[in-house]
């Protein structure tokens, strides 16, 4: 079962809960069974899966709710506190801070995709400012410093490495104190892996570590691997000192369960997992939106976040900040979405929207729309594309667009709705030219107007997403 699968069985649990006509200690028995049995086939490890049943028993107990309590409430409240629990391990790692150097060491078995995982970090801090480089101090896999040399260059991260010295440790060092003098404030050192663990690969995984001394050493771990996840991961702190953990493979094949719940038990956060093979296929690991997410109750403050990467703020015009959105403008945003990563990622920030926007396993036709959609504009003129009159887009030219673009005058239509409606949706979001202002609570009225009104409800109305935002961290505290 995948974390979706997985996310998707609890969820459904909770809305036959919720539409329950009684919730008694039998109910919240048969929600406990299920969900121990959605966890238990997500890989996660049978004790893991024993404590958080316990866990939420405890908190959700019935008996001792005052009179005219909301038990189905407090039942959810549990599932996901306790989801949240498994997956946090109460502690911050080593972040790095821009100006100063700082050294990460990755670590982890042949295969778990740790060479491109280096350059999906690099490459996250480099879009925020740092400037980081690579040093590939692994020997023992052919091809390991081709493979970083390429990802690297196409980065544009400067790199590190030899053809010719077969000693690992002279490599890491001569590629730190290297960076440290070139003024890069974050030096990544990928470590050799093997494909199985073994006392060859520890030793000379200390050997590294003593020499280069890392302010955090990450261990890279295959999402896939199941229940063996756990003695892997424990193995790898003992021997390392490991700091922070990265999930790979987490792009929908993997059940990941297994993996996560390991992590959580070594008491080293996850901090970014892996969706995928292109470099953007990399995400901040937040436990709260994390599980929202899985359970689909959306990721606002994610959401929010990902639209302000969409329009930096050195490229924003005033057209964007409360003015029209014109044709232009949503072919500008469908160039851009295609660098955000998945789309169904996307969606999935977006509370109750997966299920109506994109059905499971039909991100690909979303892509293919959008595309679609960018062909057809391709055919229009620059002032139907800037126009803000409706009428102009008459019948002579939606057949004439049609034409050019290799379309039938109907789908020229449909992409004429869609930019309506996305319109509509765009001129209510509380963009500004810096950030997404989420602490005024007129801000938060602009996003009401967004979700539809069966769903706010279900949230608690203007309150409720205040609440949510909240707890996503979507609000700063002032």
């Amino acid at each position: 079962m995948v974390l979706a699968q997985l996310g998707g069985s609890i969820a459904s649990t909770l809305a036959r809960m919720s539409q329950a006509t009684v919730v008694d200690d039998k109910a919240l028995a048969d929600c406990l069974n299920e969900v121990s049995r959605a966890l238990l086939q997500a890989d996660v490890r049978f004790e893991t899966v024993r404590d958080v049943k316990a866990a939420i028993k405890s908190a959700a107990n019935l008996a001792a709710l005052a009179p005219g309590t909301d038990r189905r409430r407090v039942i959810r409240k549990a599932v996901v506190g306790e989801l949240c629990r498994m997956l946090d391990p109460g502690k911050q790692s080593f972040t790095p801070s821009k100006g100063k150097p700082g050294v990460v060491m990755f670590v982890g078995l042949q295969g778990s995709g740790k060479t491109t995982t280096c350059t999906k970090y690099a490459d996250y801090y480099r879009r925020k400012g740092f400037s980081p480089a690579l040093v590939c101090a692994d020997t023992f896999r052919a091809g390991a410093f081709d493979q970083l040399k390429q990802n690297a260059s196409k980065a544009k991260i400067p790199f590190y490495g030899s053809y010719t010295e077969s000693d690992p440790v002279k490599i890491a060092v001569e590629g730190v104190d290297r960076f440290k003098k070139e003024k890069c404030d974050l030096i990544i050192v990928d470590t050799s892996g093997r494909h199985k663990q073994e006392a060859a690969l520890f030793e000379e995984m200390r050997q590294v570590l003593e020499a280069t001394k890392p302010d955090l050493v990450i261990f890279v771990m295959d999402g896939s691997i199941g229940q063996g996840a756990f003695d892997q991961a424990q193995a790898f702190k003992q021997s390392a000192s490991v700091g922070a953990v990265i999930v790979t493979k987490m792009d929908g094949h993997a059940r990941g369960g297994g993996a996560l719940s390991a992590v959580a038990a070594t008491k080293s956060p996850v901090i970014f997992i892996g969706t995928g093979e292109h470099v953007q296929d990399f995400e901040a690991f937040d436990v709260r939106p994390f599980v929202n997410r899985l359970l689909g109750m959306g990721d606002l403050s994610g959401l929010m976040d990902k639209i302000q990467d969409v329009v930096p703020a050195d490229d924003i015009t005033p057209d964007l900040i409360g003015g029209p959105f014109t044709l232009k403008v949503m072919y500008q945003l469908f160039q851009s979405i295609q660098n955000m990563g998945p789309l169904g990622q996307l969606v999935s920030m977006i509370p109750g929207f997966s299920a109506q926007f994109i059905e499971k396993g039909m991100e690909k036709e979303g892509q293919a729309k959008i595309k679609r959609y960018m062909t057809t504009m391709d055919s229009m003129t620059e002032k139907e594309l800037e126009s803000t009159n409706p009428k102009l887009m008459n019948e002579s030219r939606i057949t004439r667009i049609a034409r050019g673009s290799g379309r039938l005058a109907k789908e020229v239509v449909d992409m004429l709705e869609e930019h309506k409606r996305m319109a509509k949706m765009w001129s209510k979001l509380p963009l500004d030219k810096r950030r997404l202002n989420t602490n005024n609570r007129d801000s938060i009225k602009n996003l009401v107007n967004v979700i539809p009104p069966n769903m706010l409800n279900q949230l608690g109305g203007l309150n409720g997403l205040q609440n949510m935002l909240k707890q996503m961290g979507g609000l700063e505290r002032r």
